[in-house]
C-alpha cells in the first residue's frame, strides 16, 4: 500500500466548488487505485482580524478543519497571511502549522511521499516538511506557479531550492517541462504528466438542442475561465465586431467582471456573462458551442481545451503551454495570435466549415484520467521505493 499525503494550495471547499477542482479530481483517480491509501491537506490562508471578516475570506474561515469530501480525508489548517505583500513568507507559515498536523497524522497515517501539486507554495513548504518527516517528495509545475511565482525576486529563490532539494519533479505538459528547465533544473530529472478529462461526462449531444436549452440559436462562442487580464476574454469581446450574428458566453468570475460587461455593453444581448458554474453544468454549456476560445496569455495545459474538445467543440487558443501538444493540426481547432482580428479569423474559418464532431473528440480520447492516475502512481511509488 502507497500511502500519499497529497499538499495542495489549491481546493474545492464549500465556498468555493470550482477552487482547484482538477487537483481534486487528479487525487480522486489516485485514490481510486486499491493499492493507494490518499489524505489531503489543504491550507487556507487566512489574514489577522478583522481582515479575515472580509467577504472574500468569510467563507474560508467557517471551513472544518477536517472533512470527509467526496470519500477524501481533507484537513484545512489555518496559516497566517498578510494580503498584497507577504507572499514569500507563505511556505514557511504552512510548514510551521503542518509540523504539529502532520505529527498527529502520522500515528495513524504513516505517509510515504508527500505529494505537493504546485512549485508555490506548495513545494517550498513540502520541502520543509520532508526534511522533518524524513519522507521525499515530489512537485508539480501547473501553469502561475512557473510563470508568475518563478519570476519574482522573493520568491524566485525558494522555488530554485524546492526544485533542487526535490526528489522528483512533474511538469503538465512539455512546454513546462522546458519551462521548468529554464530555470537552471536539469530536464531530465522533469517528468511530463498531462492531465485527464472524464470521457463519460463531456461527450458530443445534439448541438441544436443543447443550444435550445439556453435558450440560444445560432452561432455559439463560449470561452471558460477566471475573468482576469491573464485568459483574454477581453479579447476575444473585441473580436465579436467580425462575428456576426453569434453569440459569446463568458464562464467565470472575477475581478475583472466589471471591466468586461462595460466592454461588452456594446454588443446587448450577444454577450452574456454566466458567472461561476458547477462543473456538472460544463459538459452541457461546451456541447453547445460550437467553438470554445480562450486566449490566455500563458497556461500549463488548461483542462477546459481538453473538455471541449471532449464534447466535439473545436478550440481556438494562443500558443501557450501545451497548446501544441494538444492541437497538432487543424482537425480541432486553431493556435493564433492574441489579437482580436486572429481570433476573429479563426472562429469564422471554424464556423464556415465545422469540423467533424468526432474527429474532435479523438484528440481529447489521449487525455484520460486513468492514464493520468497511472502515471501519478509510477512515479510516486518509485519515489517512495528508491528514498
Amino acid at each position: 500500500m502507497l500511502r500519499v499525503l497529497t499538499l495542495a494550495s489549491l481546493f474545492p471547499d464549500a465556498s468555493r466548488p470550482t477552487f482547484g477542482l482538477f487537483v481534486e479530481r487528479q487525487t480522486l483517480g489516485l485514490a481510486a487505485r486499491a493499492d493507494v491509501a490518499v489524505e489531503v491537506v489543504a491550507p487556507l490562508g487566512l489574514p489577522p482580524w478583522p481582515l479575515n471578516r472580509h467577504p472574500h475570506y468569510r467563507g474560508r474561515a467557517t471551513l472544518p478543519a477536517r472533512e470527509s469530501r467526496n470519500g477524501l480525508t481533507v484537513h484545512r489548517p489555518r496559516f497566517p497571511l498578510i494580503p498584497g505583500i507577504g507572499a514569500r513568507f507563505h511556505p514557511a507559515a504552512i510548514a510551521r502549522v503542518l509540523c504539529p498536523l502532520l505529527t498527529r497524522i502520522r500515528q495513524d497515517f504513516p505517509f510515504d511521499v508527500i505529494d505537493a501539486q504546485f512549485f508555490f507554495p506548495d513545494g517550498p513548504a513540502a520541502a520543509r516538511l520532508a526534511h522533518h518527516f524524513g519522507v521525499p517528495f515530489s512537485i508539480k509545475a501547473r501553469g502561475a506557479d512557473i510563470h508568475y511565482w518563478a519570476t519574482r525576486a522573493d520568491t524566485r529563490p525558494q522555488i530554485l531550492a524546492a526544485a533542487r532539494a526535490a526528489d522528483g519533479l512533474l511538469a503538465v505538459s512539455a512546454r513546462m517541462k522546458a519551462d521548468v528547465a529554464a530555470l537552471g533544473i536539469a530536464a531530465d530529472r522533469v517528468r511530463v504528466h498531462h492531465t485527464g478529462v472524464d470521457l463519460d461526462r463531456f461527450a458530443p449531444a445534439d448541438r441544436t438542442a443543447a443550444k435550445a436549452a439556453l435558450g440560444l440559436s445560432g452561432p455559439v462562442i463560449a470561452t471558460v475561465g477566471a475573468l482576469i487580464p491573464r485568459k483574454g476574454q477581453d479579447i476575444v469581446i473585441d473580436a465579436m465586431v467580425d462575428i456576426a450574428d453569434a453569440s459569446l458566453l463568458l464562464v467565470g468570475d472575477g475581478p475583472d467582471r466589471r471591466l468586461l460587461e462595460a466592454r461588452a455593453a456594446r454588443f446587448g444581448s450577444r454577450i452574456r456573462f454566466l458567472g461561476n458554474r458547477p462543473h456538472t453544468a460544463l459538459p452541457a454549456l461546451l456541447a453547445a458551442a460550437d467553438v470554445m476560445a480562450l486566449p490566455s496569455a500563458s497556461e500549463g495545459l488548461a483542462n477546459v481545451w481538453i473538455e471541449a474538445l471532449a464534447c466535439g467543440t473545436p478550440i481556438v487558443i494562443t500558443d501557450v503551454g501545451g497548446a501544441r501538444e494538444v492541437l497538432d493540426d487543424d482537425s480541432a481547432g486553431r493556435i493564433v495570435a492574441r489579437t482580436p482580428g486572429a481570433i476573429a479569423a479563426a472562429i469564422t474559418a471554424l464556423l464556415a466549415a465545422p469540423p467533424d464532431k468526432n474527429a474532435v473528440r479523438r484528440v481529447a480520447e489521449r487525455f484520460t484520467w486513468q492514464r493520468n492516475s497511472a502515471t501519478l502512481f509510477d512515479h510516486l511509488s518509485t519515489l517512495a521505493g528508491r528514498h
